[in-house]
């Protein structure tokens, strides 16, 4: 069982990232800023399936299942990106 302070710390960092997005635009150019976003957006999508989704806690192959689909959904968008151009 997972403690109240972690859930706690997990939301602030999500917090924190969340609100960074509004910053990057502020602070740099568009490219450099869509780039950090995309690296914040992974890094909140790790938080919370990890921790809220409690892949963090199943077995290591349910977790290896789910990064096999989260790929092949990944895959499949940059096919679609390219056929379309």
């Amino acid at each position: 069982m997972t403690s109240v302070k972690l859930y706690t710390a997990i939301y602030v960092a999500l917090l924190v990232l969340a609100t960074s997005k509004v910053i990057f635009f502020q602070l740099f150019d568009y490219w450099t800023a869509v780039s950090m976003t995309m690296v914040t957006a992974v890094a909140k999508t790790l938080l919370i399936v990890a921790y809220f989704q409690h892949l963090r806690f199943e077995p290591r192959s349910l977790t290896y299942l789910v990064g096999m689909g989260a790929f092949a959904v990944f895959l499949l968008t940059v096919a679609a990106t390219y056929s379309i151009f």
